[in-house]
């Protein structure tokens, strides 16, 4: 039996994990985000433009018989297939015929797993998402520009069955200052939006192996 521990950041101090709720247009879709680090957990709970604290919720995961899909494991275009399928990188009617393709072809059918891990789509991926789209970025140094990104990882629970075995740990309950970490937040998007952008201008991005082309494979 391996259990791990999870933290969700929030700006609610009382949350209750339920299946089947959640916003279809987050990163994996519907379901419960936590991560494995407590201080990207504080972050998380006051990225809004509020000024209010927020609370980190400390959670225990028996993931002893769950299907776990890492996309840290699969390409990373498996990863973007999959951010196209609930988040628009762009408006424009190129994109979106060019996404639907993208999925066809890159998707991967994530109905049969209980939770899904992968990078957290926040302002810096967006960046990353639209320059690639626009054809912007070469596939080869995409990986390289996530980890600039900063993204963090994060686990999302997508069946009944792991949120059963989803356990707060209410004495653990942390209260977050807003100031000290909406800074942090904002702190490490700008540098990580100064890396990939130092990256993206830079003789290792070749331009070649860009988004369009993918489909003439």
């Amino acid at each position: 039996m391996r259990k791990i521990i999870l933290f969700h950041g929030t700006p609610d101090k009382v949350v209750v994990p339920t299946f089947g709720c959640g916003d279809d247009k987050h990163d994996y879709g519907k379901g419960f985000y936590l991560t494995e680090n407590p201080e990207l957990a504080k972050e998380w709970a006051v990225c809004r433009p509020n000024d209010e604290n927020g609370w980190v919720h400390k959670y225990e995961l028996d993931t002893e018989g769950l299907k776990i899909l890492d996309f840290q494991e699969k390409n990373v275009l498996c990863w973007l297939a999959e951010l196209m399928k609930h988040r628009d990188a762009a408006d424009s009617k190129r994109y979106r015929m060019l996404a639907q393709k993208f999925i066809e072809k890159y998707g991967i059918d994530t109905s049969e797993y209980d939770v899904i891990k992968g990078w957290r789509a926040n302002a810096s991926y967006f960046y990353i998402a639209k320059e690639f789209v626009r054809d912007n970025i070469d596939i080869d140094i995409l990986k390289e520009l996530l980890s600039l990104g900063d993204l963090g990882i994060q686990y999302c629970m997508k069946s009944e069955l792991a949120y059963s075995k989803l356990h707060e740990i209410e004495k653990e309950l942390s209260a977050v200052n807003y100031d000290e970490f909406n800074q942090k937040y904002n702190s490490r998007d700008i540098a990580a939006r100064k890396n990939m952008r130092d990256l993206v201008d830079s003789d290792a991005n070749k331009v070649t192996n860009v988004f369009s082309t993918l489909f003439e494979r």
